[in-house]
């Protein structure tokens, strides 16, 4: 598919005249403005032309719809109608996720881990709005309220998870397909029901925004599983975070490449 082929396609499947559309020829780029609430978004042609030909027209059905309920959040934002601190979560993002909006606010962050950062989003139903700054002030909330509130709702989010075993080692799953998913690894209190039933190596991954994995790692096949797991989940997922998993131990996450360095070291001393 072309790039004024996808651009053709998209305008055919959202035929609204509140939309204004440019396409950037010199670098294959499509911005498309909302008139009615002045904001928009860009798309990197290229990329979805990529998805488009790995999964069809699932592919252009996704983005159609993140685009209409992007736009929806921000026309119920500018209405005021998404102003209850009951919609507020935190976010997992990767650490090369942009730190402010295309408006030049910066998000509400905090840190994580060096792979990881916490973003702040006021939940609209099917979709989410990221908080900035500007945002922060509407809300009429300080950066600490905020904060409070979103880890208080994390514990409202549900943890079923799913379990698999693959060569002598168990895999839990979470995967609710609400957006919040990856947000679980701020649940303190989950990480430590699930390390209370592990008799391995606990680790925790977040490749994208929509599954959660713990591992219990009880062989070194087992670590070679989990770099493969990870990886195809970072490569396949809408929202990409980090295909490197964490080492739960004393209440911390920890990169496994670090700790696998530092074994090593403790293997060298004793010698």
């Amino acid at each position: 598919m072309k790039p004024t082929e996808l651009v053709n396609l998209l305008r055919e499947r959202m035929p609204s005249k509140q939309l204004e559309w440019r396409y950037d020829r010199e670098n294959n780029i499509l911005n498309i403005q909302h008139k009615a609430i002045g904001k928009g978004m860009t798309l990197s042609l290229p990329q979805v032309i990529n998805r488009y030909e790995a999964k069809g027209d699932s592919a252009i059905q996704e983005i159609v719809y993140t685009i209409t309920e992007t736009f929806d959040a921000m026309e119920k934002e500018a209405k005021g109608e998404l102003k209850s601190s009951e919609h507020i979560y935190p976010i997992i993002r990767s650490t090369s996720f942009p730190t402010e909006s295309k408006e030049g606010h910066k998000f509400i962050t905090s840190e994580h881990t060096a792979e990881t950062r916490v973003f702040y989003a006021l939940d609209a139903g099917t979709t989410y709005r990221l908080i900035d700054e500007n945002m922060l002030n509407s809300l009429s909330l300080t950066e600490e309220q905020l904060k409070e509130i979103a880890k208080f709702q994390v514990k409202k989010l549900k943890t079923a998870v799913k379990e698999d075993h693959v060569a002598g080692n168990v895999f839990y799953f979470l995967n609710e397909n609400d957006g919040y998913d990856a947000t679980r690894i701020l649940n303190e209190a989950f990480l430590k029901e699930m390390k209370s039933k592990i008799t391995g190596d606990m680790t925790v991954s977040v490749p994208h925004q929509d599954v959660l994995i713990i591992g219990d790692i009880r062989n070194e096949t087992g670590y070679d599983v989990l770099a493969q797991m990870a990886m195809h989940f970072f490569t396949n997922g809408k929202v990409p975070i980090t295909s490197l998993s964490f080492i739960y131990e004393n209440d911390e996450l920890e990169p496994i490449f670090i700790l696998a360095k530092n074994r090593q070291q403790k293997e060298n001393d004793k010698k």
